[in-house]
């Protein structure tokens, strides 16, 4: 959708295609948006001017931000959308976008030659060309739905599976992998007893993805979520039966997700554990779906239904939807360049989990920046690929390109070694401007971001430059505080960096601030950015070396085979990759400190750089 949607608003005559119209934008496993690292990335992608943001704050079920407790480099907002709700609104969206056409139909076979993808061919043998072909196929590839020892083709949620791609890839030379995940069982609403379970509500307040919303879902419009655990009965049934799993009686042969496990998979790594934590959450405003977060599993549906029944509140509990496993085949992402096409195909490119990740949010991002680059290659410009300083979307396409992965990749606030300078409240400061810059950020819409931060800088050089001029008011308000007042005078600026003051009550001892109109977003970003200032400059030193290494450009086409001195490792995995500078060769797995220096000396004797 993403891919789509940025092609066509950047001028592009543009096919989607789908094998089912009615379930674009479909959420097959959990329907919610965000959380830990990935609220993040759905900000970055409203910032650049894609459209999952303005769907996820279209009417969701539920909607708080993470971590409040923690310091803001890992707060990040999640919200419950609607399963039936937020795929309809979307594809509302896209129907309506002059130049994209959608075209219901199964890909079977790229068009190719020796260098080049250009189009497709089509179940009913229709040939179908163009300059760059952005492949999206998520979980459908040769897919097989598989419960206990049943296994059979199908893809999610009842849909079949697309067949025939995978061969053709397999022709062409690109290597692929197998990979694995799982959704749980649903439940029926009216057959559990909450009053067994802990109620999780929402939050109020100005929540949004996207910088464009201006109207927000109220705490009491929202629907609570509730949180359980397991049972002793629930850990024994699963213990005895193992051998009954798919995750572990074989039948299973795809790499599954590391940090969504089955709930077998948790009870044997984590033996230790007396329970595990799982949610209920609701799939729709309206039905009676109840999804069970983090009770995915590869047991028969026997099975399933005694575990079920084993969860306190569940005892009596009806079974809409039985929880299942599903294999694809995605493409090994090393095969990809940083502006996720190909290397052995122009005009090929992917996007989601064919390249190896997992995850909506993942999946909108590179998608996203797929049809960036696609469409800018046609256009003859530079291509935009985003350093892992500047957001979540690069840290994530570097890791794939550079390191690979053999599991479904999931994006994690740790996996970002910059993650101060990577927050919430300023992807758009962040990437806006590379919005704009592409034509996906309008010239009206990038007045209004240029606005917003000359008001916050403005702002912050009158409280930076000005006393506070209501000195008995603020002295009330610092020993309401717990502050000891000295009846001082104070700068504004001085009084922000403290802990537990704010800019809004701050702002009423200073009329020289009262000019300025800020939302609650601004406000966070003006905060963050006057009371973590120190730690956020320490970052921008830190990536502005680690930049100098980026600016070391590599040529193409290298056979690191011949550089003597390299470890053996070395020269197979730069072979691999092809790096295209020397910070990008640094973080391949393998290459060490000492290879990097032989390397810089080697190529720099042959004039190479």
């Amino acid at each position: 959708m993403e891919a789509a949607c940025a092609a066509a608003h950047m001028g592009m005559k543009t096919l989607l295609c789908t094998l089912n119209i009615k379930m674009m934008a479909n959420t097959p496993c959990n329907p919610h948006i965000g959380g830990s690292a990935k609220g993040i990335v759905v900000r970055e992608i409203d910032a650049l001017g894609g459209m999952m943001g303005v769907a996820a704050d279209h009417h969701p079920l539920q909607i708080k931000m993470l971590n409040t407790a923690k310091g803001p480099g890992v707060q990040c907002l999640r919200a419950q959308v609607d399963k039936y709700g937020y795929p309809a609104y979307m594809q509302s969206l896209v129907l309506a976008i002059p130049g994209l056409t959608v075209k219901e139909c199964e890909v079977k076979r790229l068009l190719f030659d020796e260098r080049k993808v250009y189009g497709i061919l089509t179940g009913g043998n229709e040939e179908i060309t163009g300059k760059s072909v952005i492949i999206t196929t998520g979980t459908y590839m040769e897919s097989t739905i598989i419960s206990g020892t049943e296994v059979h083709p199908g893809g999610p949620d009842g849909e079949h599976s697309s067949q025939g791609l995978s061969r053709c890839l397999q022709e062409m030379g690109l290597e692929i992998f197998r990979l694995k995940t799982g959704t749980p069982p649903r439940i029926k609403k009216s057959s559990i007893d909450f009053s067994r379970t802990e109620i999780q509500l929402g939050q109020n307040g100005e929540l949004a993805f996207s910088f464009l919303t201006k109207e927000f879902t109220p705490l009491e419009k929202q629907l609570p979520c509730y949180l359980l655990y397991t049972s002793p009965d629930t850990l024994n049934i699963i213990r005895q039966n193992l051998d009954k799993s798919a995750v572990f009686n074989g039948v299973i042969k795809g790499v599954g997700p590391r940090y969504c496990p089955s709930i077998e998979s948790k009870v044997v790594r984590f033996a230790d554990k007396p329970r595990h934590q799982l949610f209920l959450e609701p799939e729709t405003e309206f039905g009676e779906s109840i999804y069970l977060q983090g009770f995915s599993t590869g047991f028969s549906h026997d099975i399933q239904e005694r575990l079920v029944h084993s969860l306190p509140g569940l005892e009596h509990a009806e079974i809409l939807k039985w929880s299942y496993q599903i294999e694809y085949d995605a493409v090994k992402p090393l095969q990809f360049r940083p502006t996720l096409e190909t290397k052995k195909y122009e005009g090929l490119y992917g996007a989601g989990q064919i390249c190896g990740t997992s995850g909506y949010e993942e999946a909108a991002g590179l998608g996203l920046l797929a049809g960036i680059n696609a469409s800018l290659k046609i256009k003859g410009e530079e291509p935009l690929i985003l350093r892992r300083d500047e957001s979540y979307i690069g840290v994530m396409i570097d890791d794939l390109v550079t390191k690979g992965t053999e599991e479904p990749y999931r994006l994690m606030s740790s996996r970002a070694e910059y993650r101060l300078l990577l927050r919430h409240d300023n992807a758009d400061l962040r990437l806006t401007p590379h919005g704009h810059r592409v034509g996906l950020i309008s010239d009206e819409r990038f007045e209004t971001f240029t606005k917003k931060y000359n008001d916050i800088d403005e702002a912050i050089h009158v409280m930076e430059t000005t006393n506070i001029s209501d000195k008995k008011g603020c002295a009330a308000y610092l020993i309401k505080n717990g502050f000891v007042d000295t009846m001082e005078g104070h700068k504004g600026i001085d009084l922000l960096k403290c802990p537990g003051l704010f800019y809004r009550d701050i702002s009423k001892f200073m009329p020289e601030l009262q000019g300025f109109k800020f939302s609650e977003g601004d406000l966070l970003a003006l905060e963050t950015k006057v009371k973590y200032e120190g730690y956020i400059a320490k970052e921008l030193r830190d990536a502005a070396e680690t930049r100098k290494l980026e600016n070391i450009k590599l040529p193409v086409g290298v056979d690191y085979t011949k550089v003597d001195g390299l470890a053996l490792e070395a020269r197979q995995k730069l072979n691999a990759v092809q790096p295209l500078t020397i910070g990008q060769a640094s973080r391949i797995s393998g290459v060490n400190p000492a290879d990097i220096s032989i390397l810089i000396l080697t190529l720099r004797k042959k004039g190479l750089l």
